[in-house]
């Protein structure tokens, strides 16, 4: 092996190189064996190894370039401490590099995607993840530590072996070899011989999703995630293509059926009149009880799983959508929509950005100038995700979570029971009299661990920590509380607006797996029809059309259309992100947009997606729709039109 060592770098940089392509390659194996079902349909599955192994040499080209660069140009009396730090740093990238691929395993069962900027996000609440794995894997937990330690202990060795016969060049060597070395690793990060690097839409060959997301691996989506948060969300036409602002606009207006006639303030793009047509003595409180992962495939009504009998016979009250969709995977990106009305990005929800902290539009905002309390009522912290800054700042100066709640009747990880929670807010709606109030109440009971109280319910399955437990008590914690409210003075005065932030564990083989974006919404009160909405309907549509309810005529910027003056020729719509794609329904049609990438457009049956020539006005439609947000947020357009008065009729 002498030989071997006689290689100067190649002998330390081949080996560590071949090592980390060799961890990639085997957990891809074991990946694809352990969705082996969703995929072996593909046709071209031998592509997600070709692919990989393309992928895997530009990430190791990334990791090689320090020490490329260490080992070739700085002199000879600097290679003890150099190799001291390269023995450190090839561990270090080593066991980082197999950390992210073990980390794949439950991120993937949860969120169908490789680690990504969800995973970034949620390092930011250790409280609440640490209390949701130390509930769930305590022995996993504590194992994670020592086991590591000992891997880095044993690469320690198997390096250090290297290290310890490494035979450095002479300078004139090093010197010579340097510019073809360095053409090799720029090769290899480039991973293309084009005028543009390879991105993650170049790994792209398959409409299955779970194809394409095996054929990357952890450590680079992580980073790109990283790349993406500050460089793409701040111009997300790097990400899905370029359009003038007017026409984005123009398109997005014509789309929303916003007449002309109706725009009041022309420095504030879409902010128009919409009309009630009820007078009311009072204007109608507003209440919206967001459900925690609450998907259509667990409610009973809607052809789901038989845990929902109290929504199922709420249903029969009011206006049941059963086409409706979420915008996004996140509790974040639902609120932002049934709050705000504003449109999901393949970047932050903007209840977490900056600029959205203060002045910019939500209902709370726009009701207070028409005599509204606005309330927010979580049963969990209200700093998670940066939702009190955000509610705070924009008009919602109630807030109640979960240091409010004295004595509660149960207690979990992520906050007080659903009960607790319903149980306060009919406490807070009493103590506002006869003053108008619109609340937005967020549950946290149907959530991983699933603590809620015992002796409540009769359980679907065991054991009673399960996901469709948990899903049966928050309905029955909502079905305790319209018994209570029906006898409250303020329930003849309230229009309720029940619905889901968003399905759990949204996956899929599809680029956008539509089922798992389908939600249930349910809208009751005075004058709300007793009917079944069946169109194709968004999240953004809800709080105009509850509006509609109110008795109050309001201005506002959203684009979400009131669903009950949508003529029979409108088929709906629907706007979904899932990770960095991009989905605009049109009734039946379908356009998905990918990073970097020519948009798709397919037609959906039964929430199957068929390939279809793409209609070119529509994708130029939906790339409006991508554009819009950044726009409206960079420039701070989005907010309640100041002044604000409503023109006499």
């Amino acid at each position: 092996m002498n030989w071997f060592y006689s290689l100067g770098p190649l002998a330390l940089l081949v080996p560590y190189l071949l090592s980390v392509i060799l961890v990639f390659t085997v957990f891809r194996i074991i990946l694809i064996l352990v969705h082996f079902k969703r995929v072996k349909e593909e046709e071209k599955l031998y592509n997600c190894f070709v692919q990989g192994l393309r992928m895997d040499c530009m990430v190791s080209s990334y990791f090689c370039v320090v020490p490329l660069l260490l080992l070739l140009i700085l002199p000879s009396p600097f290679h003890l401490a150099v190799t001291f730090i390269l023995k450190f740093y090839f561990c270090a990238t080593f066991a980082f590099a197999l950390f992210m691929e073990i980390a794949t395993f439950p991120f993937i069962e949860e969120y169908d995607l490789r680690p990504d900027s969800i995973f970034i996000e949620y390092l930011k609440h250790p409280r609440e993840v640490m209390k949701t794995v130390w509930a769930e894997s305590k022995i996993v937990l504590l194992l994670q530590g020592p086991c590591m330690i000992v891997v880095f202990m044993i690469l320690w060795k198997l390096f250090g072996s290297l290290f310890d016969n490494y035979q450095p060049w002479k300078w004139w060597v090093s010197i010579c070899s340097f510019p073809l070395f360095a053409g090799i690793l720029i090769m290899g990060t480039r991973s293309s011989i084009g005028h543009r690097p390879a991105n993650i839409s170049s790994f792209s060959f398959s409409n299955n999703h779970l194809v394409n997301e095996l054929t990357l691996n952890s450590t680079y989506t992580l980073f790109y995630a990283i790349y993406r948060r500050y460089k793409h969300e701040k111009n997300p036409s790097r990400i899905y293509g370029s359009m003038a602002e007017e026409e984005v606009f123009d398109r997005v207006q014509r789309h929303s059926g916003i007449d002309e006639a109706s725009i009041v303030n022309s420095s504030t793009p879409f902010s128009h009149l919409q009309t009630s047509p009820y007078q009311r003595e009072r204007p109608m409180n507003i209440v919206v009880i967001v459900e925690e992962s609450l998907g259509a495939e667990y409610v009973g009504v809607l052809g789901g799983l038989p845990l929902t009998p109290c929504f199922d016979e709420l249903s029969k009250e009011g206006m049941l959508l059963t086409g409706l969709y979420s915008t996004g995977t996140r509790t974040v990106s639902a609120l932002e929509a049934l709050v705000s009305g504003f449109l999901p990005t393949c970047g932050k929800s903007i209840v977490k950005l900056e600029n959205s902290k203060r002045g910019f539009f939500n209902v709370g905002a726009l009701l207070a100038k028409h005599g509204y309390i606005p309330d927010f009522i979580y049963g969990g912290m209200s700093n998670f995700d940066e939702m009190r800054s955000f509610f705070l700042g924009n008009g919602f100066h109630n807030i109640y979570d979960e240091p409010t709640f004295e004595n509660p009747a149960f207690h979990g990880v992520w906050g007080v029971s659903d009960e607790d929670l319903l149980l306060k807010a009919h406490e807070i709606f009493l103590s506002h009299g006869d003053q108008p109030f619109v609340s937005i109440l967020l549950s946290t009971s149907n959530h991983s661990p699933f603590d809620f109280p015992e002796g409540r319910i009769e359980l679907y399955e065991k054991p009673a920590k399960t996901r469709h437990n948990a899903m049966k008590y928050a309905d029955y914690a909502l079905g305790e509380f319209f018994k209570v409210a029906r006898n409250a003075p303020y329930y003849k005065n309230t229009i309720f607006l029940i619905v889901a932030d968003h399905d759990t564990r949204v996956r899929g083989d599809q680029l956008v797996p539509l089922d798992r974006f389908r939600i249930p919404g349910l809208i009751i009160g005075p004058d709300v029809p007793v009917c079944k909405y069946e169109k194709v309907a968004s999240q953004l549509d809800l709080l105009p059309t509850v509006l509609h309810f109110s008795g109050v005529d309001t201005i506002h910027p959203m684009i979400g259309r009131n669903l009950m003056e949508t003529g029979d020729e409108d088929p709906g719509h629907a706007f979904m992100q899932y990770g960095l794609h991009n989905a605009y329904r049109v009734g039946n049609d379908v356009i998905i947009r990918l990073p970097e990438s020519k948009p798709r457009q397919f037609s959906c049956k039964n929430d199957k997606l068929v390939p279809k020539k793409l209609d070119e006005e529509m994708a130029k439609d939906s790339l409006a729709h991508c554009l819009l947000p950044w726009i409206l947020y960079n420039k701070k357009l989005y907010k309640v039109p100041d002044p604000y008065t409503i023109p006499s009729s």
